[in-house]
């Protein structure tokens, strides 16, 4: 990959803005140093509002088509929009010789994935998956923890994205159409199992529950997936919108202790409510120590058991700053193509698991 002057800004098209472009990317891009929002594409007159009057200084496009077009002019596209233009605007952008952020998941497909990232590596491109989760302040807490061996050999990593949503929400993430990709298997399930497979490895067996629960609803919106890791460890990963009582966010079983973490990291939240990273009056990704997770052994911490571990901060910058060095310095991007592929094998295998009610093993481990 070809790394930009010290000295170039990096000129980004952004391709959606909703939820997606418009609380994460956007907002993440405009705090980056070294990068700057050029282009918002959004053929919704609202949204072109909404975008300009948030940076007025951006160019509008109704269509991606114009960002090729003019594809000397951007130095980086970053994909928001829907799940099932992920593959095509990708590829696209890789043809017009642009680097490429892609929101997860990057595709519907392993294979697919795979064959972006041959593209991208035979042109010599960046291609990223906005694997935003992995800068969780919990997140960030349990993989410090692990560096220090105090859990000692993990054996069990029990994750969850639980939600109270009974009534349905519509859109296309709700969806029964497979071409939309939508559901909480490759929605939140893209989340943990990411998250899985950074801190313990390739996975060699997968069994899952995706269950359709709510009234009306077309697509998965209660989901349980266990994996089988290389190194032994077993992950089991919750996903639903029906979860009447949450559970903790981790719990973490080892052979010398257990660590147990509630609540979610705040980040989404702030961004949600119109809080900027290096706003000078915010403190940034932090909690309280009332909601720190606790360390200990033979005593369950809702009863006071163990001690209370500081959460690291969360820093979702640390995403975007890191697709900058690498545009800059030709380092290995934040998240790579390959990893989403590796997830994406096994959704993919979750998802035949389900349909099946059997166990899958899993030939590709990388």
């Amino acid at each position: 990959m070809d790394a930009l002057d010290d000295s170039s800004t990096v000129r980004v098209g952004l391709i959606g803005y909703g939820l997606a472009g418009s609380v994460f990317h956007a907002p993440l891009i405009a705090a980056t140093e070294g990068l700057v929002l050029d282009t918002v594409v959004t053929s919704s007159p609202e949204r072109q509002r909404q975008a300009r009057a948030e940076f007025p200084d951006i160019r509008l496009a109704d269509s991606a088509d114009e960002l090729w077009g003019r594809a000397d002019e951007l130095d980086l596209i970053v994909i928001a929009s829907p799940n099932r233009t992920h593959v095509p605007l990708a590829r696209a952008a890789l043809d017009a010789g642009l680097p490429v952020v892609v929101d997860k998941p990057l595709a519907a497909t392993a294979a697919e994935a795979e064959e972006l990232a041959a593209l991208a590596e035979a042109r010599g491109l960046l291609l990223s998956v906005f694997q935003n989760r992995r800068w969780d302040n919990d997140f960030r807490t349990l993989r410090a923890l692990l560096a220090e061996g105090v859990l000692g050999d993990v054996q069990r990593f029990e994750s969850r994205f639980e939600r109270w949503r009974p009534q349905l929400k519509g859109g296309w993430r709700e969806s029964g159409d497979p071409a939309e990709v939508g559901g909480l298997l490759y929605d939140l399930g893209s989340h943990l199992v990411d998250q899985a497979l950074t801190l313990f490895g390739p996975v060699e067996s997968v069994y899952a529950e995706v269950d359709v629960r709510r009234p009306g609803a077309q697509t998965d919106d209660d989901t349980f997936i266990a994996l089988t890791h290389t190194s032994g460890v077993r992950s089991h990963l919750w996903m639903s919108a029906i979860t009447a009582q949450l559970g903790p966010r981790f719990r973490v079983l080892g052979s010398g202790a257990g660590y147990v973490k509630y609540g979610l990291d705040p980040q989404e939240a702030a961004l949600r409510e119109g809080l900027r990273p290096g706003d000078p009056s915010v403190e940034w990704g932090t909690e309280p120590e009332s909601e720190w997770g606790r360390l200990g052994a033979g005593e369950s911490p809702l009863t006071g058991g163990g001690v209370p571990v500081p959460t690291l901060q969360g820093d979702y910058p640390a995403y975007y700053a890191a697709v900058a060095a690498a545009l800059r310095d030709g380092t290995p991007p934040p998240v790579t193509a390959a990893e989403a592929a590796a997830a994406l094998h096994v959704l993919e295998a979750a998802r035949l698991s389900a349909a099946e009610r059997r166990t899958v093993r899993i030939e590709v481990l990388a």
